[in-house]
């Protein structure tokens, strides 16, 4: 069974259906989004947005604002947890902390961040020994950490209270209920899979050897605890009448960043946006959407200034350094050229005299 589903891929590959077909869904969910957000914002007064932003204290701002910091915190230990994963203990957890903020942070924004975020770490990583298959590496075992929270989160979240993600895709509440507990029993048994004995993904130099139970569940609480500080910052920004819960936000809003993920949108942009406000149906939408503009200041557009910023004081850095340890070089091979000069007129004087 196993070797059919690997040939059944390889086929796929193959003849690129799986790239044809990534493509498509991206233009659905694009295309969707754009339908959704054109109804949905119909009759918008920009001025009473404008006003909601106003009025939104600015404790809440601090308080999401903090969360958002945490959430970053614990994402830096994505790339902790994989550098170390494919053996490289010697990286120190500022570079890693390093690659993952400013990767992570440019990617959302730039969008087909398994690239731009590829590109990021390999930049950063290359300095300390890593190549492009070490990078590649990094990067499937943070991008599973990611999808092994999600999963956690969404299932959990969902077997709880799946009307919050039939807000979303309107599909019955026993069908979700049941989805979850799939994705749940599923994710028992992956951990399960792996607790086992060591398990191998890929081939050649790009083979992977997949964490253990024990550190499995390390990666499922570090995306759980990630996942879980950007809700309470979105949860923290939206109107406070009517309450619906944390748990309904939560899903609504791991639901919504994952559409937004598929879309390979920059940051989401649209898809994101119509999915909040499609689940968040009972919320005013003019505050809705002013916290979501909020969300996004804080957690796309000021992690992007940041990051730019850090990148380019580190490239600075660094062609200072080696400008530096260029002028030291030749200084030194100049310092060696004159010696035996030095060395040969000495000779010659001594000679002279000696005459």
């Amino acid at each position: 069974m196993l070797e059919a589903i690997r040939r059944f891929i390889a086929f796929l590959r193959h003849k690129q259906i799986l790239h044809k077909m990534g493509v498509v869904i991206s233009i659905a969910v694009i295309g969707t989004a754009c339908y959704v957000l054109y109804h949905m914002l119909r009759g918008i007064d920009v001025a009473e947005v404008i006003d909601a932003i106003k009025g939104t204290e600015p404790r809440q701002i601090a308080l999401a604002a903090l969360f958002v910091a945490a959430g970053y915190f614990t994402l830096t230990f994505y790339d902790w947890f994989a550098v170390r994963a494919i053996g490289r203990t010697d990286v120190p957890y500022r570079v890693n902390a390093m690659a993952g903020f400013t990767s992570y942070s440019i990617g959302h924004n730039v969008g087909a961040s398994v690239f731009t975020g590829g590109a990021v770490r390999y930049r950063i990583y290359s300095a300390w020994g890593l190549n492009a298959i070490d990078v590649a590496k990094v990067c499937f075992l943070a991008g599973l950490t990611f999808w092994l929270g999600n999963a956690a989160v969404l299932g959990m979240g969902i077997a709880w209270h799946p009307e919050a993600a039939a807000n979303i895709d309107q599909l019955p509440v026993w069908l979700n209920r049941t989805v979850a507990f799939i994705a749940i029993i599923g994710l028992a048994s992956y951990v399960a899979w792996v607790w086992t004995k060591p398990r191998v993904v890929g081939r050649g130099p790009w083979t992977v050897t997949l964490p253990g139970g024990p550190l499995t569940l390390l990666q499922i609480c570090i995306g759980i605890v990630d996942l879980g500080f950007c809700a309470l910052a979105m949860y923290v920004l939206t109107p406070d009448e009517p309450n619906v819960g944390f748990v309904t936000v939560a899903v609504i809003f791991v639901s919504a960043t994952l559409l937004g993920f598929a879309s390979h949108s920059p940051g989401g942009l649209g898809v994101f946006d119509a999915a909040m406000l499609v689940g968040l149906w009972q919320m005013d939408r003019e505050e809705l959407l002013a916290g979501m503009l909020l969300f996004r200041m804080l957690y796309y557009i000021a992690p992007f200034v940041i990051s730019v910023i850090l990148l380019t004081l580190r490239e600075v850095i660094l062609g200072a350094r080696s400008k530096r340890l260029q002028r030291l070089a030749a200084i030194a091979e100049a310092q060696t050229r004159v010696e035996p000069r030095r060395e040969a007129v000495y000779v010659r004087e001594r000679g002279d005299g000696g005459a």
